[in-house]
């Protein structure tokens, strides 16, 4: 890996600007609510947050209790993350949150009473792993919440390829009598995902803590994105949200936590030229 230089600014550095071709942005090192704070107001046209969700996971070795806080601070501290990716936001840009549906429900109610934002989806996104946790049901997904400043400035409906047989290569639904035109135009996406699962086979991510898909950020850039516009994520961890943007012709403004992440996303942005 390269040796990276940092400059510090109110409690975050940043490790790389980058004025390429393809990449445009800066990666950034640093807690995430000093981030945002480091941003300009309705400067973001897409703020994608992913936070550690309290579940104890060491992300830092030595330092477990990072990911590990009353549930109270932790409350606290995520209305904080909020409130500064609103004011970030653009009048018409969007919010992706994605989270836990016990934590997306009280998120989603403090969005909602701040005012500045409008709910547009709940897009549940299916869960695999198929263990039962305590004396609940099976959850089986997470909740990736959107919100938009105002009327969404850009918003486009993703199609998506229909399933077919693996034999015959024929659909194996025929929608209601429409398989002429699902096989002409595709399938509008729904707000219900369930064909990703979260990166967690060690020879298909960046890093040791399990990734979202590729195809998530393809997906939310494919609704929300804009060609010059600015991605936000506060929590890039191994930087797909990152690369994806630019991908999608993007600039970006990432941040995490881990020095080694940070290392890891500018990796990744240096292959792409």
């Amino acid at each position: 890996m390269h040796k990276m230089k940092s400059k510090s600014r109110s409690g975050v550095a940043t490790i790389r600007r980058f004025s390429r071709a393809k990449a445009q942005g800066e990666v950034v090192v640093g807690e995430a609510v000093a981030f945002l704070r480091s941003l300009r107001d309705e400067s973001a046209d897409i703020v994608f947050l992913d936070p550690p969700f309290n579940l104890g996971k060491e992300y830092i070795p030595g330092k477990k209790s990072l990911d590990r806080q009353p549930e109270h601070s932790y409350r606290t501290w995520l209305f904080k993350v909020l409130y500064e990716s609103t004011r970030v936001l653009k009048v018409g840009g969007a919010l992706y949150l994605y989270h836990l549906p016990q934590w997306a429900m009280q998120l989603g109610a403090f969005l909602g009473e701040n005012g500045d934002l409008a709910f547009q989806h709940w897009i549940a996104i299916s869960m695999k792993n198929g263990f039962v946790r305590g004396n609940h049901l099976y959850p089986a997904h997470y909740a990736l919440l959107m919100y938009t400043k105002g009327d969404p400035a850009v918003f486009r409906r993703p199609k998506l390829e229909p399933n077919k047989c693996r034999h015959c290569k024929k659909l194996i639904k025929d929608y209601g009598g429409y398989r002429s035109i699902i096989e002409e135009k595709g399938l509008n996406l729904s707000d219900f995902w369930e064909d990703l699962s979260p990166v967690r086979h060690a020879n298909r991510k960046y890093r040791k803590a399990n990734e979202l898909s590729p195809v998530l950020f393809d997906r939310v850039l494919g609704i929300s994105g804009r060609k010059g516009g600015l991605y936000v994520d506060p929590f890039a961890g191994a930087g797909s949200g990152a690369v994806r943007a630019v991908a999608a012709g993007m600039r970006f403004a990432v941040c995490d936590l881990v020095r080694n992440n940070c290392s890891i996303i500018c990796d990744r942005l240096d292959a792409l030229d």
